[in-house]
């Protein structure tokens, strides 16, 4: 008997060692990326009909659909102004059945408090991806503590410890609804 999941239809058995092998990929290209403080070349790990958001909050939504859009908008616009910050992975949790991964991650800033800290988002941070073959994720969601977000920018402002790209981000995202962010349940393809 053939298990059916909801959300992706029949259920598949996926190879462990090739979903493993695309997790390292993954890390090794965040970590290429990081260095370089350009995401965007992340988007060829996607299939061309991926989809990629996150919840921002009691009224955002983010979301963007197709390779291009993750390219343009969630390793582009969206990281625009986190040069400098890493995101390295902790643990990873991998389904063979379902080709799901879940990766814990934490966001660290290149700054540092007074007392020789960086500044890092507390709480738990990761990404829901479900893997599409080829060594491409075909999904991917995003899940973070927005109070520990907020907090920690709001603490950086203060501090005077934001960079000339972040205060940027955060002058573009205040002035106005940008390409990719919808209203909580109104993004083209459905969170969850």
């Amino acid at each position: 008997m053939v298990q059916f999941d909801r959300r992706i239809g029949p259920a598949v058995q996926f190879d462990r060692a090739e979903l493993d092998e695309m997790v390292q990929r993954w890390v090794d290209e965040n970590k290429r990326c990081e260095s370089l403080g350009d995401w965007k070349p992340l988007a060829e790990m996607y299939t061309e009909d991926a989809t990629y958001g996150w919840n921002y909050g009691p009224k955002d939504d983010f979301m963007a659909v197709g390779r291009d859009e993750i390219r343009d908008l969630a390793l582009g616009q969206e990281m625009d102004g986190l040069e400098g910050w890493e995101y390295p992975y902790q643990q990873f949790v991998i389904d063979d059945r379902s080709g799901d991964v879940i990766g814990f991650w934490k966001q660290v800033s290149e700054r540092t408090r007074d007392d020789g800290t960086h500044y890092q988002v507390t709480g738990i941070g990761g990404s829901w991806f479900r893997y599409g073959g080829n060594f491409q994720w075909s999904w991917q969601r995003d899940f973070f503590d927005f109070g520990n977000v907020s907090s920690l920018f709001l603490e950086m402002i203060t501090n005077n410890a934001m960079s000339d790209g972040m205060n940027a981000r955060i002058q573009r995202a205040t002035s106005g609804r940008l390409p990719g962010w919808y209203p909580v349940g109104k993004a083209p393809v459905p969170l969850w």
